[in-house]
């Protein structure tokens, strides 16, 4: 019966790799304008000031960010950012921080929205984000966590990717530095590939397996306003994922692109962190059923967990011993998702037991807490089950860009 249940998990997990075979391209810097005209006036898009209006004819785009208590990894971020000429507004909302985060964005040059008061109901970064679209003036809005690091051409290739979809959300290269950090999050990685297959798959999945990286997300200011996005998913924990799920039910064109190398993020400090903080949200609990919880959890134990403690106990079967030959094949993938891969990455195979025993634990006892705020939000909200109202009509193709 295991060895069943392990065959047909192993046929999952092929079928899910081979989609990245045909994956859509990674996001691409675009080719700057070399014309006469735009060499005159000294770019392809330069800077204006805050609201201005840029050169070339690309739409004006407005970077939101949320912050709270980021007054040690904002600086990075910013000066990222406000160096960008495409990018004509930085809007940094500040969750009610406790410590220097305003003061930080002030002295950068961001403009700084002080968050109000969380309601009832609402979790934290979906309030911040909802106050951030609506002092936001770009044609496009591009939200950006605080540990985020991005790089010339990011925006310029959001912009340009949002010709074909209506959300895009960017896939990074993660900074861990550390052996036991990295061993853990390539690790923690590996699971939702061979939940959901690699980035960018050919065709798009059904809403409620459409997945996204809440650390960089684009759109159109407008669509995103008529759909109330952040306000529909409010109680959610998982609001990355639970927000393109809504939207992709509304008939979004919902992308995950690789960003390749336009944008890093160093999300943890240790292992311990990656443990704690990663571990909590990767089941993705709130925005999934019940019966795709228990057979994701399944082919993670059959496929990566299973054939490392039977190779560790020196009994591995010829399928053990195929599943690890994939997982290595896989882990070789993974290191172009790390901007200084290293030994951890190799090694990662080694924690698969431990990671899934993380990913069950949190499944089984969600945490609710999350910067120094406990949530008391009652029952999951399924994202593919959201309907508040009539269900907004999908943007507009053919709106002017």
């Amino acid at each position: 019966m295991l060895a069943a249940a392990q065959a047909v998990a192993a046929v999952v997990v092929l079928v899910r790799l081979a989609r990245g075979r045909r994956r859509l391209p990674p996001l691409a810097a675009p080719e700057p304008d070399t014309s006469p005209d735009t060499r005159a006036r000294g770019g392809s898009a330069a800077w204006t000031g805050h609201g201005g209006t840029r050169g070339g004819g690309s739409p004006e785009i407005s970077v939101v960010i949320p912050a709270r208590d980021e007054e040690r990894r904002l600086g990075p971020c910013l000066r990222a950012v406000l160096a960008d000429p495409a990018v004509t507004e930085v809007i940094v909302v500040d969750d009610e921080s406790s410590d220097g985060t305003a003061r930080i964005a002030a002295a950068r040059g961001a403009t700084v929205v002080r968050g109000r008061p969380l309601p009832d109901g609402w979790v934290g970064k979906q309030w911040a984000l909802h106050q951030g679209l609506r002092e936001a003036r770009g044609e496009i809005v591009v939200t950006l966590d605080a540990d985020t690091r991005p790089r010339p051409g990011l925006f310029g290739a959001l912009d340009a990717a949002l010709g074909d979809h209506d959300l895009v959300s960017a896939g990074p290269r993660f900074v861990c530095d550390g052996l036991a950090e990295q061993a853990l999050h390539a690790s923690f990685l590996a699971t939702l590939v061979y939940r959901f297959g690699p980035i960018g798959p050919p065709a798009p999945p059904p809403p409620h397996r459409v997945v996204a990286n809440g650390q960089c997300l684009a759109f159109r200011r407008e669509a995103m306003r008529r759909a109330d996005g952040f306000a529909r998913v409010r109680g959610h924990m998982t609001d990355d994922v639970a927000l393109a799920r809504t939207l992709a039910a509304d008939g979004w064109r919902v992308g995950f692109l690789d960003a390749g190398g336009l944008l890093e993020v160093d999300m943890h400090e240790s292992a311990a962190e990656v443990w704690r903080e990663w571990g909590r949200s990767l089941p993705l609990r709130d925005v999934t059923r019940p019966a795709w919880q228990a057979a994701d959890l399944a082919v993670v134990w059959l496929a990566a967990a299973l054939p490392a403690l039977r190779l560790a106990a020196g009994r591995p079967t010829r399928l053990d011993l195929t599943l690890l030959a994939v997982r290595v094949l896989l882990t070789t993938a993974l290191r172009r998702s790390y901007a200084r891969p290293g030994a951890g990455v190799l090694l990662s195979f080694l924690l698969d037991p431990a990671t899934a025993v993380r990913l069950t634990q949190a499944t089984l006892r969600p945490v609710r807490t999350w910067r120094s705020r406990a949530y008391s939000l009652g029952r999951p909200a399924f994202a593919d089950a959201v309907t508040r109202g009539a269900r907004p009509a999908p943007p507009d193709r053919n709106a002017p860009r």
